[in-house]
């Protein structure tokens, strides 16, 4: 008799995203024999990268950081998270923290989904090294020609550059 797969949902927008993000993708890839990075989007927005570039970037970031398996990046567009999680199989979302204001406002949303479906939410603490980073406070740095060198992927960085400073 099989085992059931432990698989997770790490959802965000990732426009664009950072170490931080990376940190705990990996770091929940090493609790769940799958990971499924979920790139939420809504149409009606106009994001700094497209959803395919952030799929793109989500994923050669991962792969950058060693992992190889485990881990897929898929796009989900004007969706319930939950309703995310039932369609991969997901029995938990992971979700990283970087302060308790952040603690603060997923704690409600974490209820409402295990209210609506039973999946879990698990929080990771984030890296203390990159608790100040934010994907938009890393797009309002770049854009004033600011460095964020060691706060998101390189090709990233690069990305970010030729997007915002054009």
């Amino acid at each position: 008799m099989s085992e059931r797969v432990r698989r997770a949902v790490c959802p965000g927008s990732y426009d664009p995203v950072t170490l931080g993000h990376v940190d705990v993708v990996v770091r929940a890839a090493a609790l769940y024999d799958e990971v499924v990075v979920a790139v939420l989007h809504n149409p009606a927005k106009q994001g700094t990268f497209t959803v395919p570039e952030r799929v793109g970037l989500v994923a050669d970031a991962v792969a950058a950081a060693g992992v190889t398996s485990g881990v897929r990046v898929e796009a989900f567009a004007d969706r319930l998270l939950v309703d995310v999680c039932r369609d991969v199989g997901a029995q938990a979302v992971v979700k990283g923290l970087r302060s308790g204001n952040d603690f603060a406002y997923e704690l409600p949303m974490a209820l409402m989904n295990r209210h609506l479906t039973g999946v879990e939410t698990v929080f990771l603490p984030g890296e203390p090294s990159l608790g100040h980073v934010s994907s938009s406070l890393v797009k309002e740095v770049v854009r004033y020609g600011g460095d964020v060198t060691g706060l998101v992927p390189e090709p990233v960085r690069r990305a970010l550059e030729e997007r915002l400073r054009g």
